[in-house]
């Protein structure tokens, strides 16, 4: 019979670097700690491949399908700034700084890696904000009246008339 685990709390220790994982043995209805830790990861490591190692490690994955992908990589940025001599704020912060969408930022002068991680942060804050059909507070077609007394904004695009078509 496969045994089922339910993640309850994820962490980072510093000493001895490691992610400890607070779980519930649904089988034996117990709260249970497990410490998996971290080896051959330097303050110069990639956070992302090792969070998608660790969750795919035959010995924890049984134990890590209730915890995100994101929540990995975020203990292991914090961890990685730790090595690199970092508060827990200062990490942190750093963390929620390459988490975030710049609204002034130039998209266009990104790289492709770049670029595929700011669409995954939209998408991501789109899922989180997107109302669905089973929510609460959910209205099937909301009309909306923008006030109308603005000077409206004109662009040359749309300035042309229709027979240039």
């Amino acid at each position: 019979a496969r045994m089922t685990f339910s993640a309850q709390k994820c962490g980072v220790c510093f000493h001895p670097p490691s992610i400890i994982l607070i779980y519930r043995d649904n089988s034996q209805n117990k709260t249970r700690q497990r410490t998996m830790p971290i080896r051959n990861f330097s303050m110069f490591s990639d956070c992302s491949r090792a969070a998608e190692q660790l969750k795919n490690n035959p010995r924890h994955k049984a134990y890590l399908e209730g915890v995100s992908l994101r929540q990995l990589q975020k203990l292991y940025a914090l961890l990685r700034g730790h090595l690199q001599g970092r508060t827990l704020a200062e990490s942190l912060e750093k963390f929620h700084q390459e988490e975030t969408i710049d609204p002034e930022e130039d998209m266009n002068k990104l790289d492709d890696k770049e670029l595929a991680k700011r669409k995954r942060i939209m998408d991501e804050l789109f899922e989180k904000n997107r109302k669905k059909k089973d929510d609460p507070d959910f209205v099937y077609n909301v009309e909306v009246d923008f006030p109308q007394d603005e000077q409206l904004e004109s662009c040359a695009w749309d300035m042309e008339s229709d027979e240039e078509i």
